[in-house]
């Protein structure tokens, strides 16, 4: 009896000893900071073609160690890269996006040696962070740490936290019960020219059940979420035209028309007071029902938290609260360019001026048709619309000149909450975290999914990990290391969660 309770004994505490599946995750977030120093190191600006290639052929390499095979999905300048890994006798098949490069950068206004060289920071008792040893990771861990790098967030912390939880799985020596494809899209910021298309072309290699998204930030209140839908996106370029060449304020002012006072006062006519589109038909088809109205609410949304994260005093009024504004089209204005500013300002006429504006679509938004009513807006304030530079006849005929450019990247999509899709990957995060995600219908920001969700006729749903405080396409982005390894717990968990 004695040696049955001493082998008792010993079989209890080696089940005690071993370690749970959430600390395997960590323990691969921790082993991962390397390769993800590695991955950041890597110059990814979309402009740059030949940048780009490196992140492939990384990417290859990441996957094919992992037991993937890649494929190169051709388009007409930088590939989409295909990975996949199939399992025996799997019904369904998960089809995950990915995306690697970013924003383009200005190396003179972030605070550290270069934004592609990663450094550690810690936040100090006046708020600024300061750099401290990267070998610190490799020890007892700050949740609150940051590693700030372009991409940090946006998107290639997500990226290495889906690779960091495959190693996961493997050393559980567990599977998924479904076949994995992962498609990672390197032009993203450039708004996916190629992926409509592609996405077209490639519909055999890329057929799935369901996509997964495993980009974007989490509920304002960081808390684990989930998100149903997305807005999509299109462009315009505005360009008003005055002397044929900038003049002298003082020689010819009051006499020559200023094209930056009639940008601004055209750009002012768009909008109310409030920040209400006034464009006929702008809102037209945005209806919210009371069941949907409901649902929205169960957002924990804090105004005033969100006012503070913001700095405003009070948002614009559109809808009743920050999760139906989310639900309407937007008109942005992103940049404004004319003369010159600061030391530089002259005192001159300026011969142009020009606004970038990008509209947020949601579900039913058609985004020909939004472009056509802000160009009949146009129209109506007076404005003769030109392709691009007026002519010299131009010039002397028509007392308002402008041009007008446009471009639509991708629409929107929404998926179900009670979807097949919505109820596995809420499981997963219940098993991960212990209650419920925050389900969010809408999010403010774009993902070119709609050409997936459109061509291929599958349900898509977001799972955000970053920071909401990231910093995204700015300076100084960041990934939370508390956000990174809650990412490696998450994705663990969707890959053990039965399809």
């Amino acid at each position: 009896m004695k040696r049955i309770g001493i082998l008792l004994l010993l079989a209890s505490t080696s089940f005690a000893q071993k370690p749970t599946w959430q600390a395997i995750a960590e323990k691969q977030a921790i082993a991962s900071f390397p390769e993800f120093y590695e991955l950041l190191s890597l110059q990814n600006d979309a402009h740059e073609p030949a940048d780009i290639e490196k992140n492939v052929i990384w990417c290859e390499a990441a996957f094919t160690r992992r037991g993937f095979t890649t494929q190169r999905l051709n388009t007409p300048t930088v590939p989409l890269l295909l990975a996949e890994r199939p399992v025996k006798n799997a019904k369904k098949t998960v089809l995950i996006y990915l995306q690697i490069d970013g924003q383009p950068v200005n190396p003179s206004s972030w605070t550290q040696p270069h934004p592609w060289k990663p450094v550690l920071k810690e936040q100090q008792p006046n708020g600024e962070w300061k750099i401290i040893d990267d070998q610190k990771l490799k020890g007892a861990l700050n949740r609150d740490w940051r590693i700030f790098a372009r991409s940090t967030s946006d998107a290639k912390g997500p990226a290495m936290a889906f690779l960091a939880a495959l190693d996961a799985l493997s050393a559980l020596n567990a599977s998924a019960n479904y076949n994995l494809k992962v498609i990672m899209d390197f032009e993203e910021e450039l708004g996916s020219p190629n992926l409509p298309k592609a996405v077209q072309q490639y519909q055999q290699e890329l057929k799935a059940d369901m996509l997964i998204i495993f980009d974007g930030p989490r509920h304002v209140s960081n808390q684990p979420t989930l998100t149903f839908g997305a807005r999509g996106i299109c462009e315009i370029t505005l360009t008003t035209f005055g002397p044929r060449t900038p003049v002298h304020s003082g020689n010819y002012g009051n006499y020559t028309p200023n094209p930056a006072m009639r940008l601004a006062q055209l750009l002012a006519s768009m909008k109310d007071a409030d920040g209400r589109v006034l464009i006929p038909g702008f809102y037209d088809g945005v209806v919210l029902t009371d069941e949907e109205k409901k649902t929205l609410q169960q957002v924990p949304d804090d105004p005033a938290e969100i006012n503070r994260f913001l700095g405003i005093a009070q948002p614009d009024a559109i809808g009743g609260n920050f999760q139906e504004a989310m639900q309407h089209p937007t008109l942005n204005i992103r940049g404004l360019n004319s003369l010159y500013i600061g030391a530089k300002a002259r005192t001159l006429i300026p011969a142009w001026a020009t606004a970038e504006i990008d509209i947020r679509l949601v579900p039913s938004s058609n985004p020909e048709r939004l472009i056509n009513l802000v160009r009949e807006h146009v129209k109506k304030q007076g404005f003769h619309l030109v392709e691009k530079e007026p002519t010299e006849e131009e010039r002397l005929t028509y007392p308002r000149l402008a041009a007008m450019q446009s471009s639509i990247s991708y629409g929107a999509f929404q998926t179900p909450f009670d979807s097949e899709t919505g109820r596995w990957l809420s499981r997963a995060m219940v098993k991960a975290f212990g209650h419920e995600p925050i389900k969010i219908r809408t999010a403010g920001g774009s993902i070119p999914i709609s050409p997936f969700v459109v061509t291929l006729g599958i349900p898509a749903v977001s799972v955000p990990t970053v920071n909401p405080d990231n910093n995204q396409h700015a300076e100084d982005e960041n990934i939370r290391v508390g956000n990174y390894l809650d990412a490696v717990k998450t994705f663990l968990a969707i890959l053990m969660e039965k399809l």
